[in-house]
């Protein structure tokens, strides 16, 4: 019986240490393979996206993420338009970064706060009301959380008027409005470093 307890203990310890340092990717994989999920960017491509503006959007095969640092103000804009739906982006800025995530954009060829709801990235921000997590003119983020110099998870869900917004497992943001119903999604670069990968969406 001793025996066969050190034996299980082993078993334990070994599984733990092979799936210890790759428990974040993992993680990311396994909630790509959720049944009703739909990866939209995987790090290979840029199939199904459009890009607007002057951004330098490139692959960055060490990371997987699709990265711009230089250039004016753009986009990545998805081909298809959602309405309800759950978004997952990982992202990875610099503190100074300026970036954001745009949902329910009605004109795909007008990102903006007036014509979407922004997700800000924005650890520095002037006024610090829509900082990192707010929703511009919607929604002040509850907490502070800065996303600067490390890579970190948003958690996007519009059902109908309610938005919540969830930044490394803090739900920072829950509210209602119901000025953008439907449209395509966005990836913002404006100033600073901002990397993007593993970005996947359920539908509701």
């Amino acid at each position: 019986m001793v025996q066969g307890r050190f034996i299980f203990i082993g078993l334990v310890l070994l599984a733990t240490a092979v799936c210890g340092p790759e428990g974040e990717e993992s993680g990311s994989a396994a909630r790509a393979a959720q049944p009703g999920v739909t990866v939209l960017f995987d790090g290979s491509s840029l199939d199904g996206w459009n890009i607007l503006g002057g951004a330098n959007w490139h692959l960055d095969e060490s990371d997987g993420s699709v990265t711009a640092d230089m250039g004016i103000e753009g986009h990545l804009v998805t081909e298809s338009s959602y309405d309800d739906f759950e978004v997952i982006v990982e992202f990875w800025v610099e503190s100074r970064t300026n970036s954001g995530v745009y949902i329910r954009c009605s004109d795909p060829t007008d990102i903006t706060a007036r014509k979407c709801y922004e997700v800000n990235i924005s650890d520095m921000r002037a006024d610090q009301t829509y900082r990192t997590g707010g929703v511009v003119g919607v929604s002040s983020p509850s907490e502070v959380v800065n996303a600067g110099e490390h890579w970190n998870e948003f958690v996007i869900r519009a059902d109908g008027p309610r938005l919540t917004v969830t930044l490394n497992g803090i739900e920072i943001v829950d509210a209602e409005d119901s000025q953008h119903s439907a449209g395509v999604i966005g990836l913002q670069f404006s100033t600073g470093v901002v990397k993007f990968r593993s970005v996947r969406i359920r539908e509701l």
